[in-house]
């Protein structure tokens, strides 16, 4: 079956070039022009991805992907007429994959596109993995801090502390490497994969959404510490 993706822009002519691409590429698509009317086409039927304009008439861009973040997991890529930082930076705060500012050529979107549906169904097929019941799991305790790879659930004062998969991969990452000084590219290369397309800010969002959910002190981090000019360290 053909994924499925939602392309939400009210300028008709790049809607209307999205929905021919995407669909020469052999994607099933829905295209709609409002922010209300995005929310309705996923919510009707879950989308495999999204593409999600951000200056929309009614409800934004980043409005509508908070309210699709908290009611799916799906890939969504923001698109927008501005090059503010600013834009970026909100729009992955927001829970956006990505993000491509206008004009970008067509080439570059297809392969963002691909490259978060195919890292997508990795995490499915990863989660679809029965493990054999005589199979001991594979646990790493960090103190209060419990990591379980075979359940892929984490717990922290035995409570179950609910990880989207990136954020996941980004912390068994970090236990892996237990006390080494790790780079923003060196991270975003091995967790987001060596053909994602975007900018270490990424890693720096996805940092702060651990810490508040491990860290006794989010503002004065003591399991994932910033190392000046240098990236993060893991230290449990």
């Amino acid at each position: 079956m053909s994924e499925f993706i939602l392309v939400v822009e009210d300028e008709p002519i790049l809607q209307e070039t999205l929905v021919y691409n995407l669909k020469k590429q052999g994607y099933e698509v829905k295209a709609v022009g409002d922010g209300r009317a995005a929310l309705e086409a996923a919510r009707a039927r879950t989308p495999d991805l999204v593409l999600l304009d951000i200056m929309l008439p009614g409800l934004d861009g980043f409005e509508v992907c908070k309210i699709l973040r908290k009611e799916m997991t799906v890939p969504i890529i923001m698109l927008t007429a501005r090059d503010d930082e600013i834009d970026r930076v909100v729009g992955l705060e927001v829970g956006a994959d990505d993000y491509l500012t206008k004009p970008f050529s067509m080439r570059e979107l297809l392969a963002r596109v691909k490259a978060q549906l195919r890292r997508t169904e990795l995490v499915r097929q990863e989660l679809r993995k029965v493990q054999p019941a005589e199979t001991a799991h594979k646990v790493l305790t960090f103190g209060n801090l419990a990591i379980d790879l075979t359940r892929r659930e984490v717990t922290l004062d035995g409570v179950i502390v609910p990880l989207k998969p990136q954020e996941y991969e980004l912390l068994v990452f970090f236990a892996e490497h237990k006390g080494q000084m790790l780079s923003r590219e060196f991270i975003l290369e091995r967790v987001w994969g060596w053909d994602y397309i975007g900018d270490s800010r990424t890693v720096d969002v996805h940092v702060r959404w651990l810490r508040q959910k491990l860290e006794a002190d989010p503002a004065n981090p003591q399991r994932i510490v910033t190392v000046r000019g240098g990236g993060y360290r893991f230290e449990g």
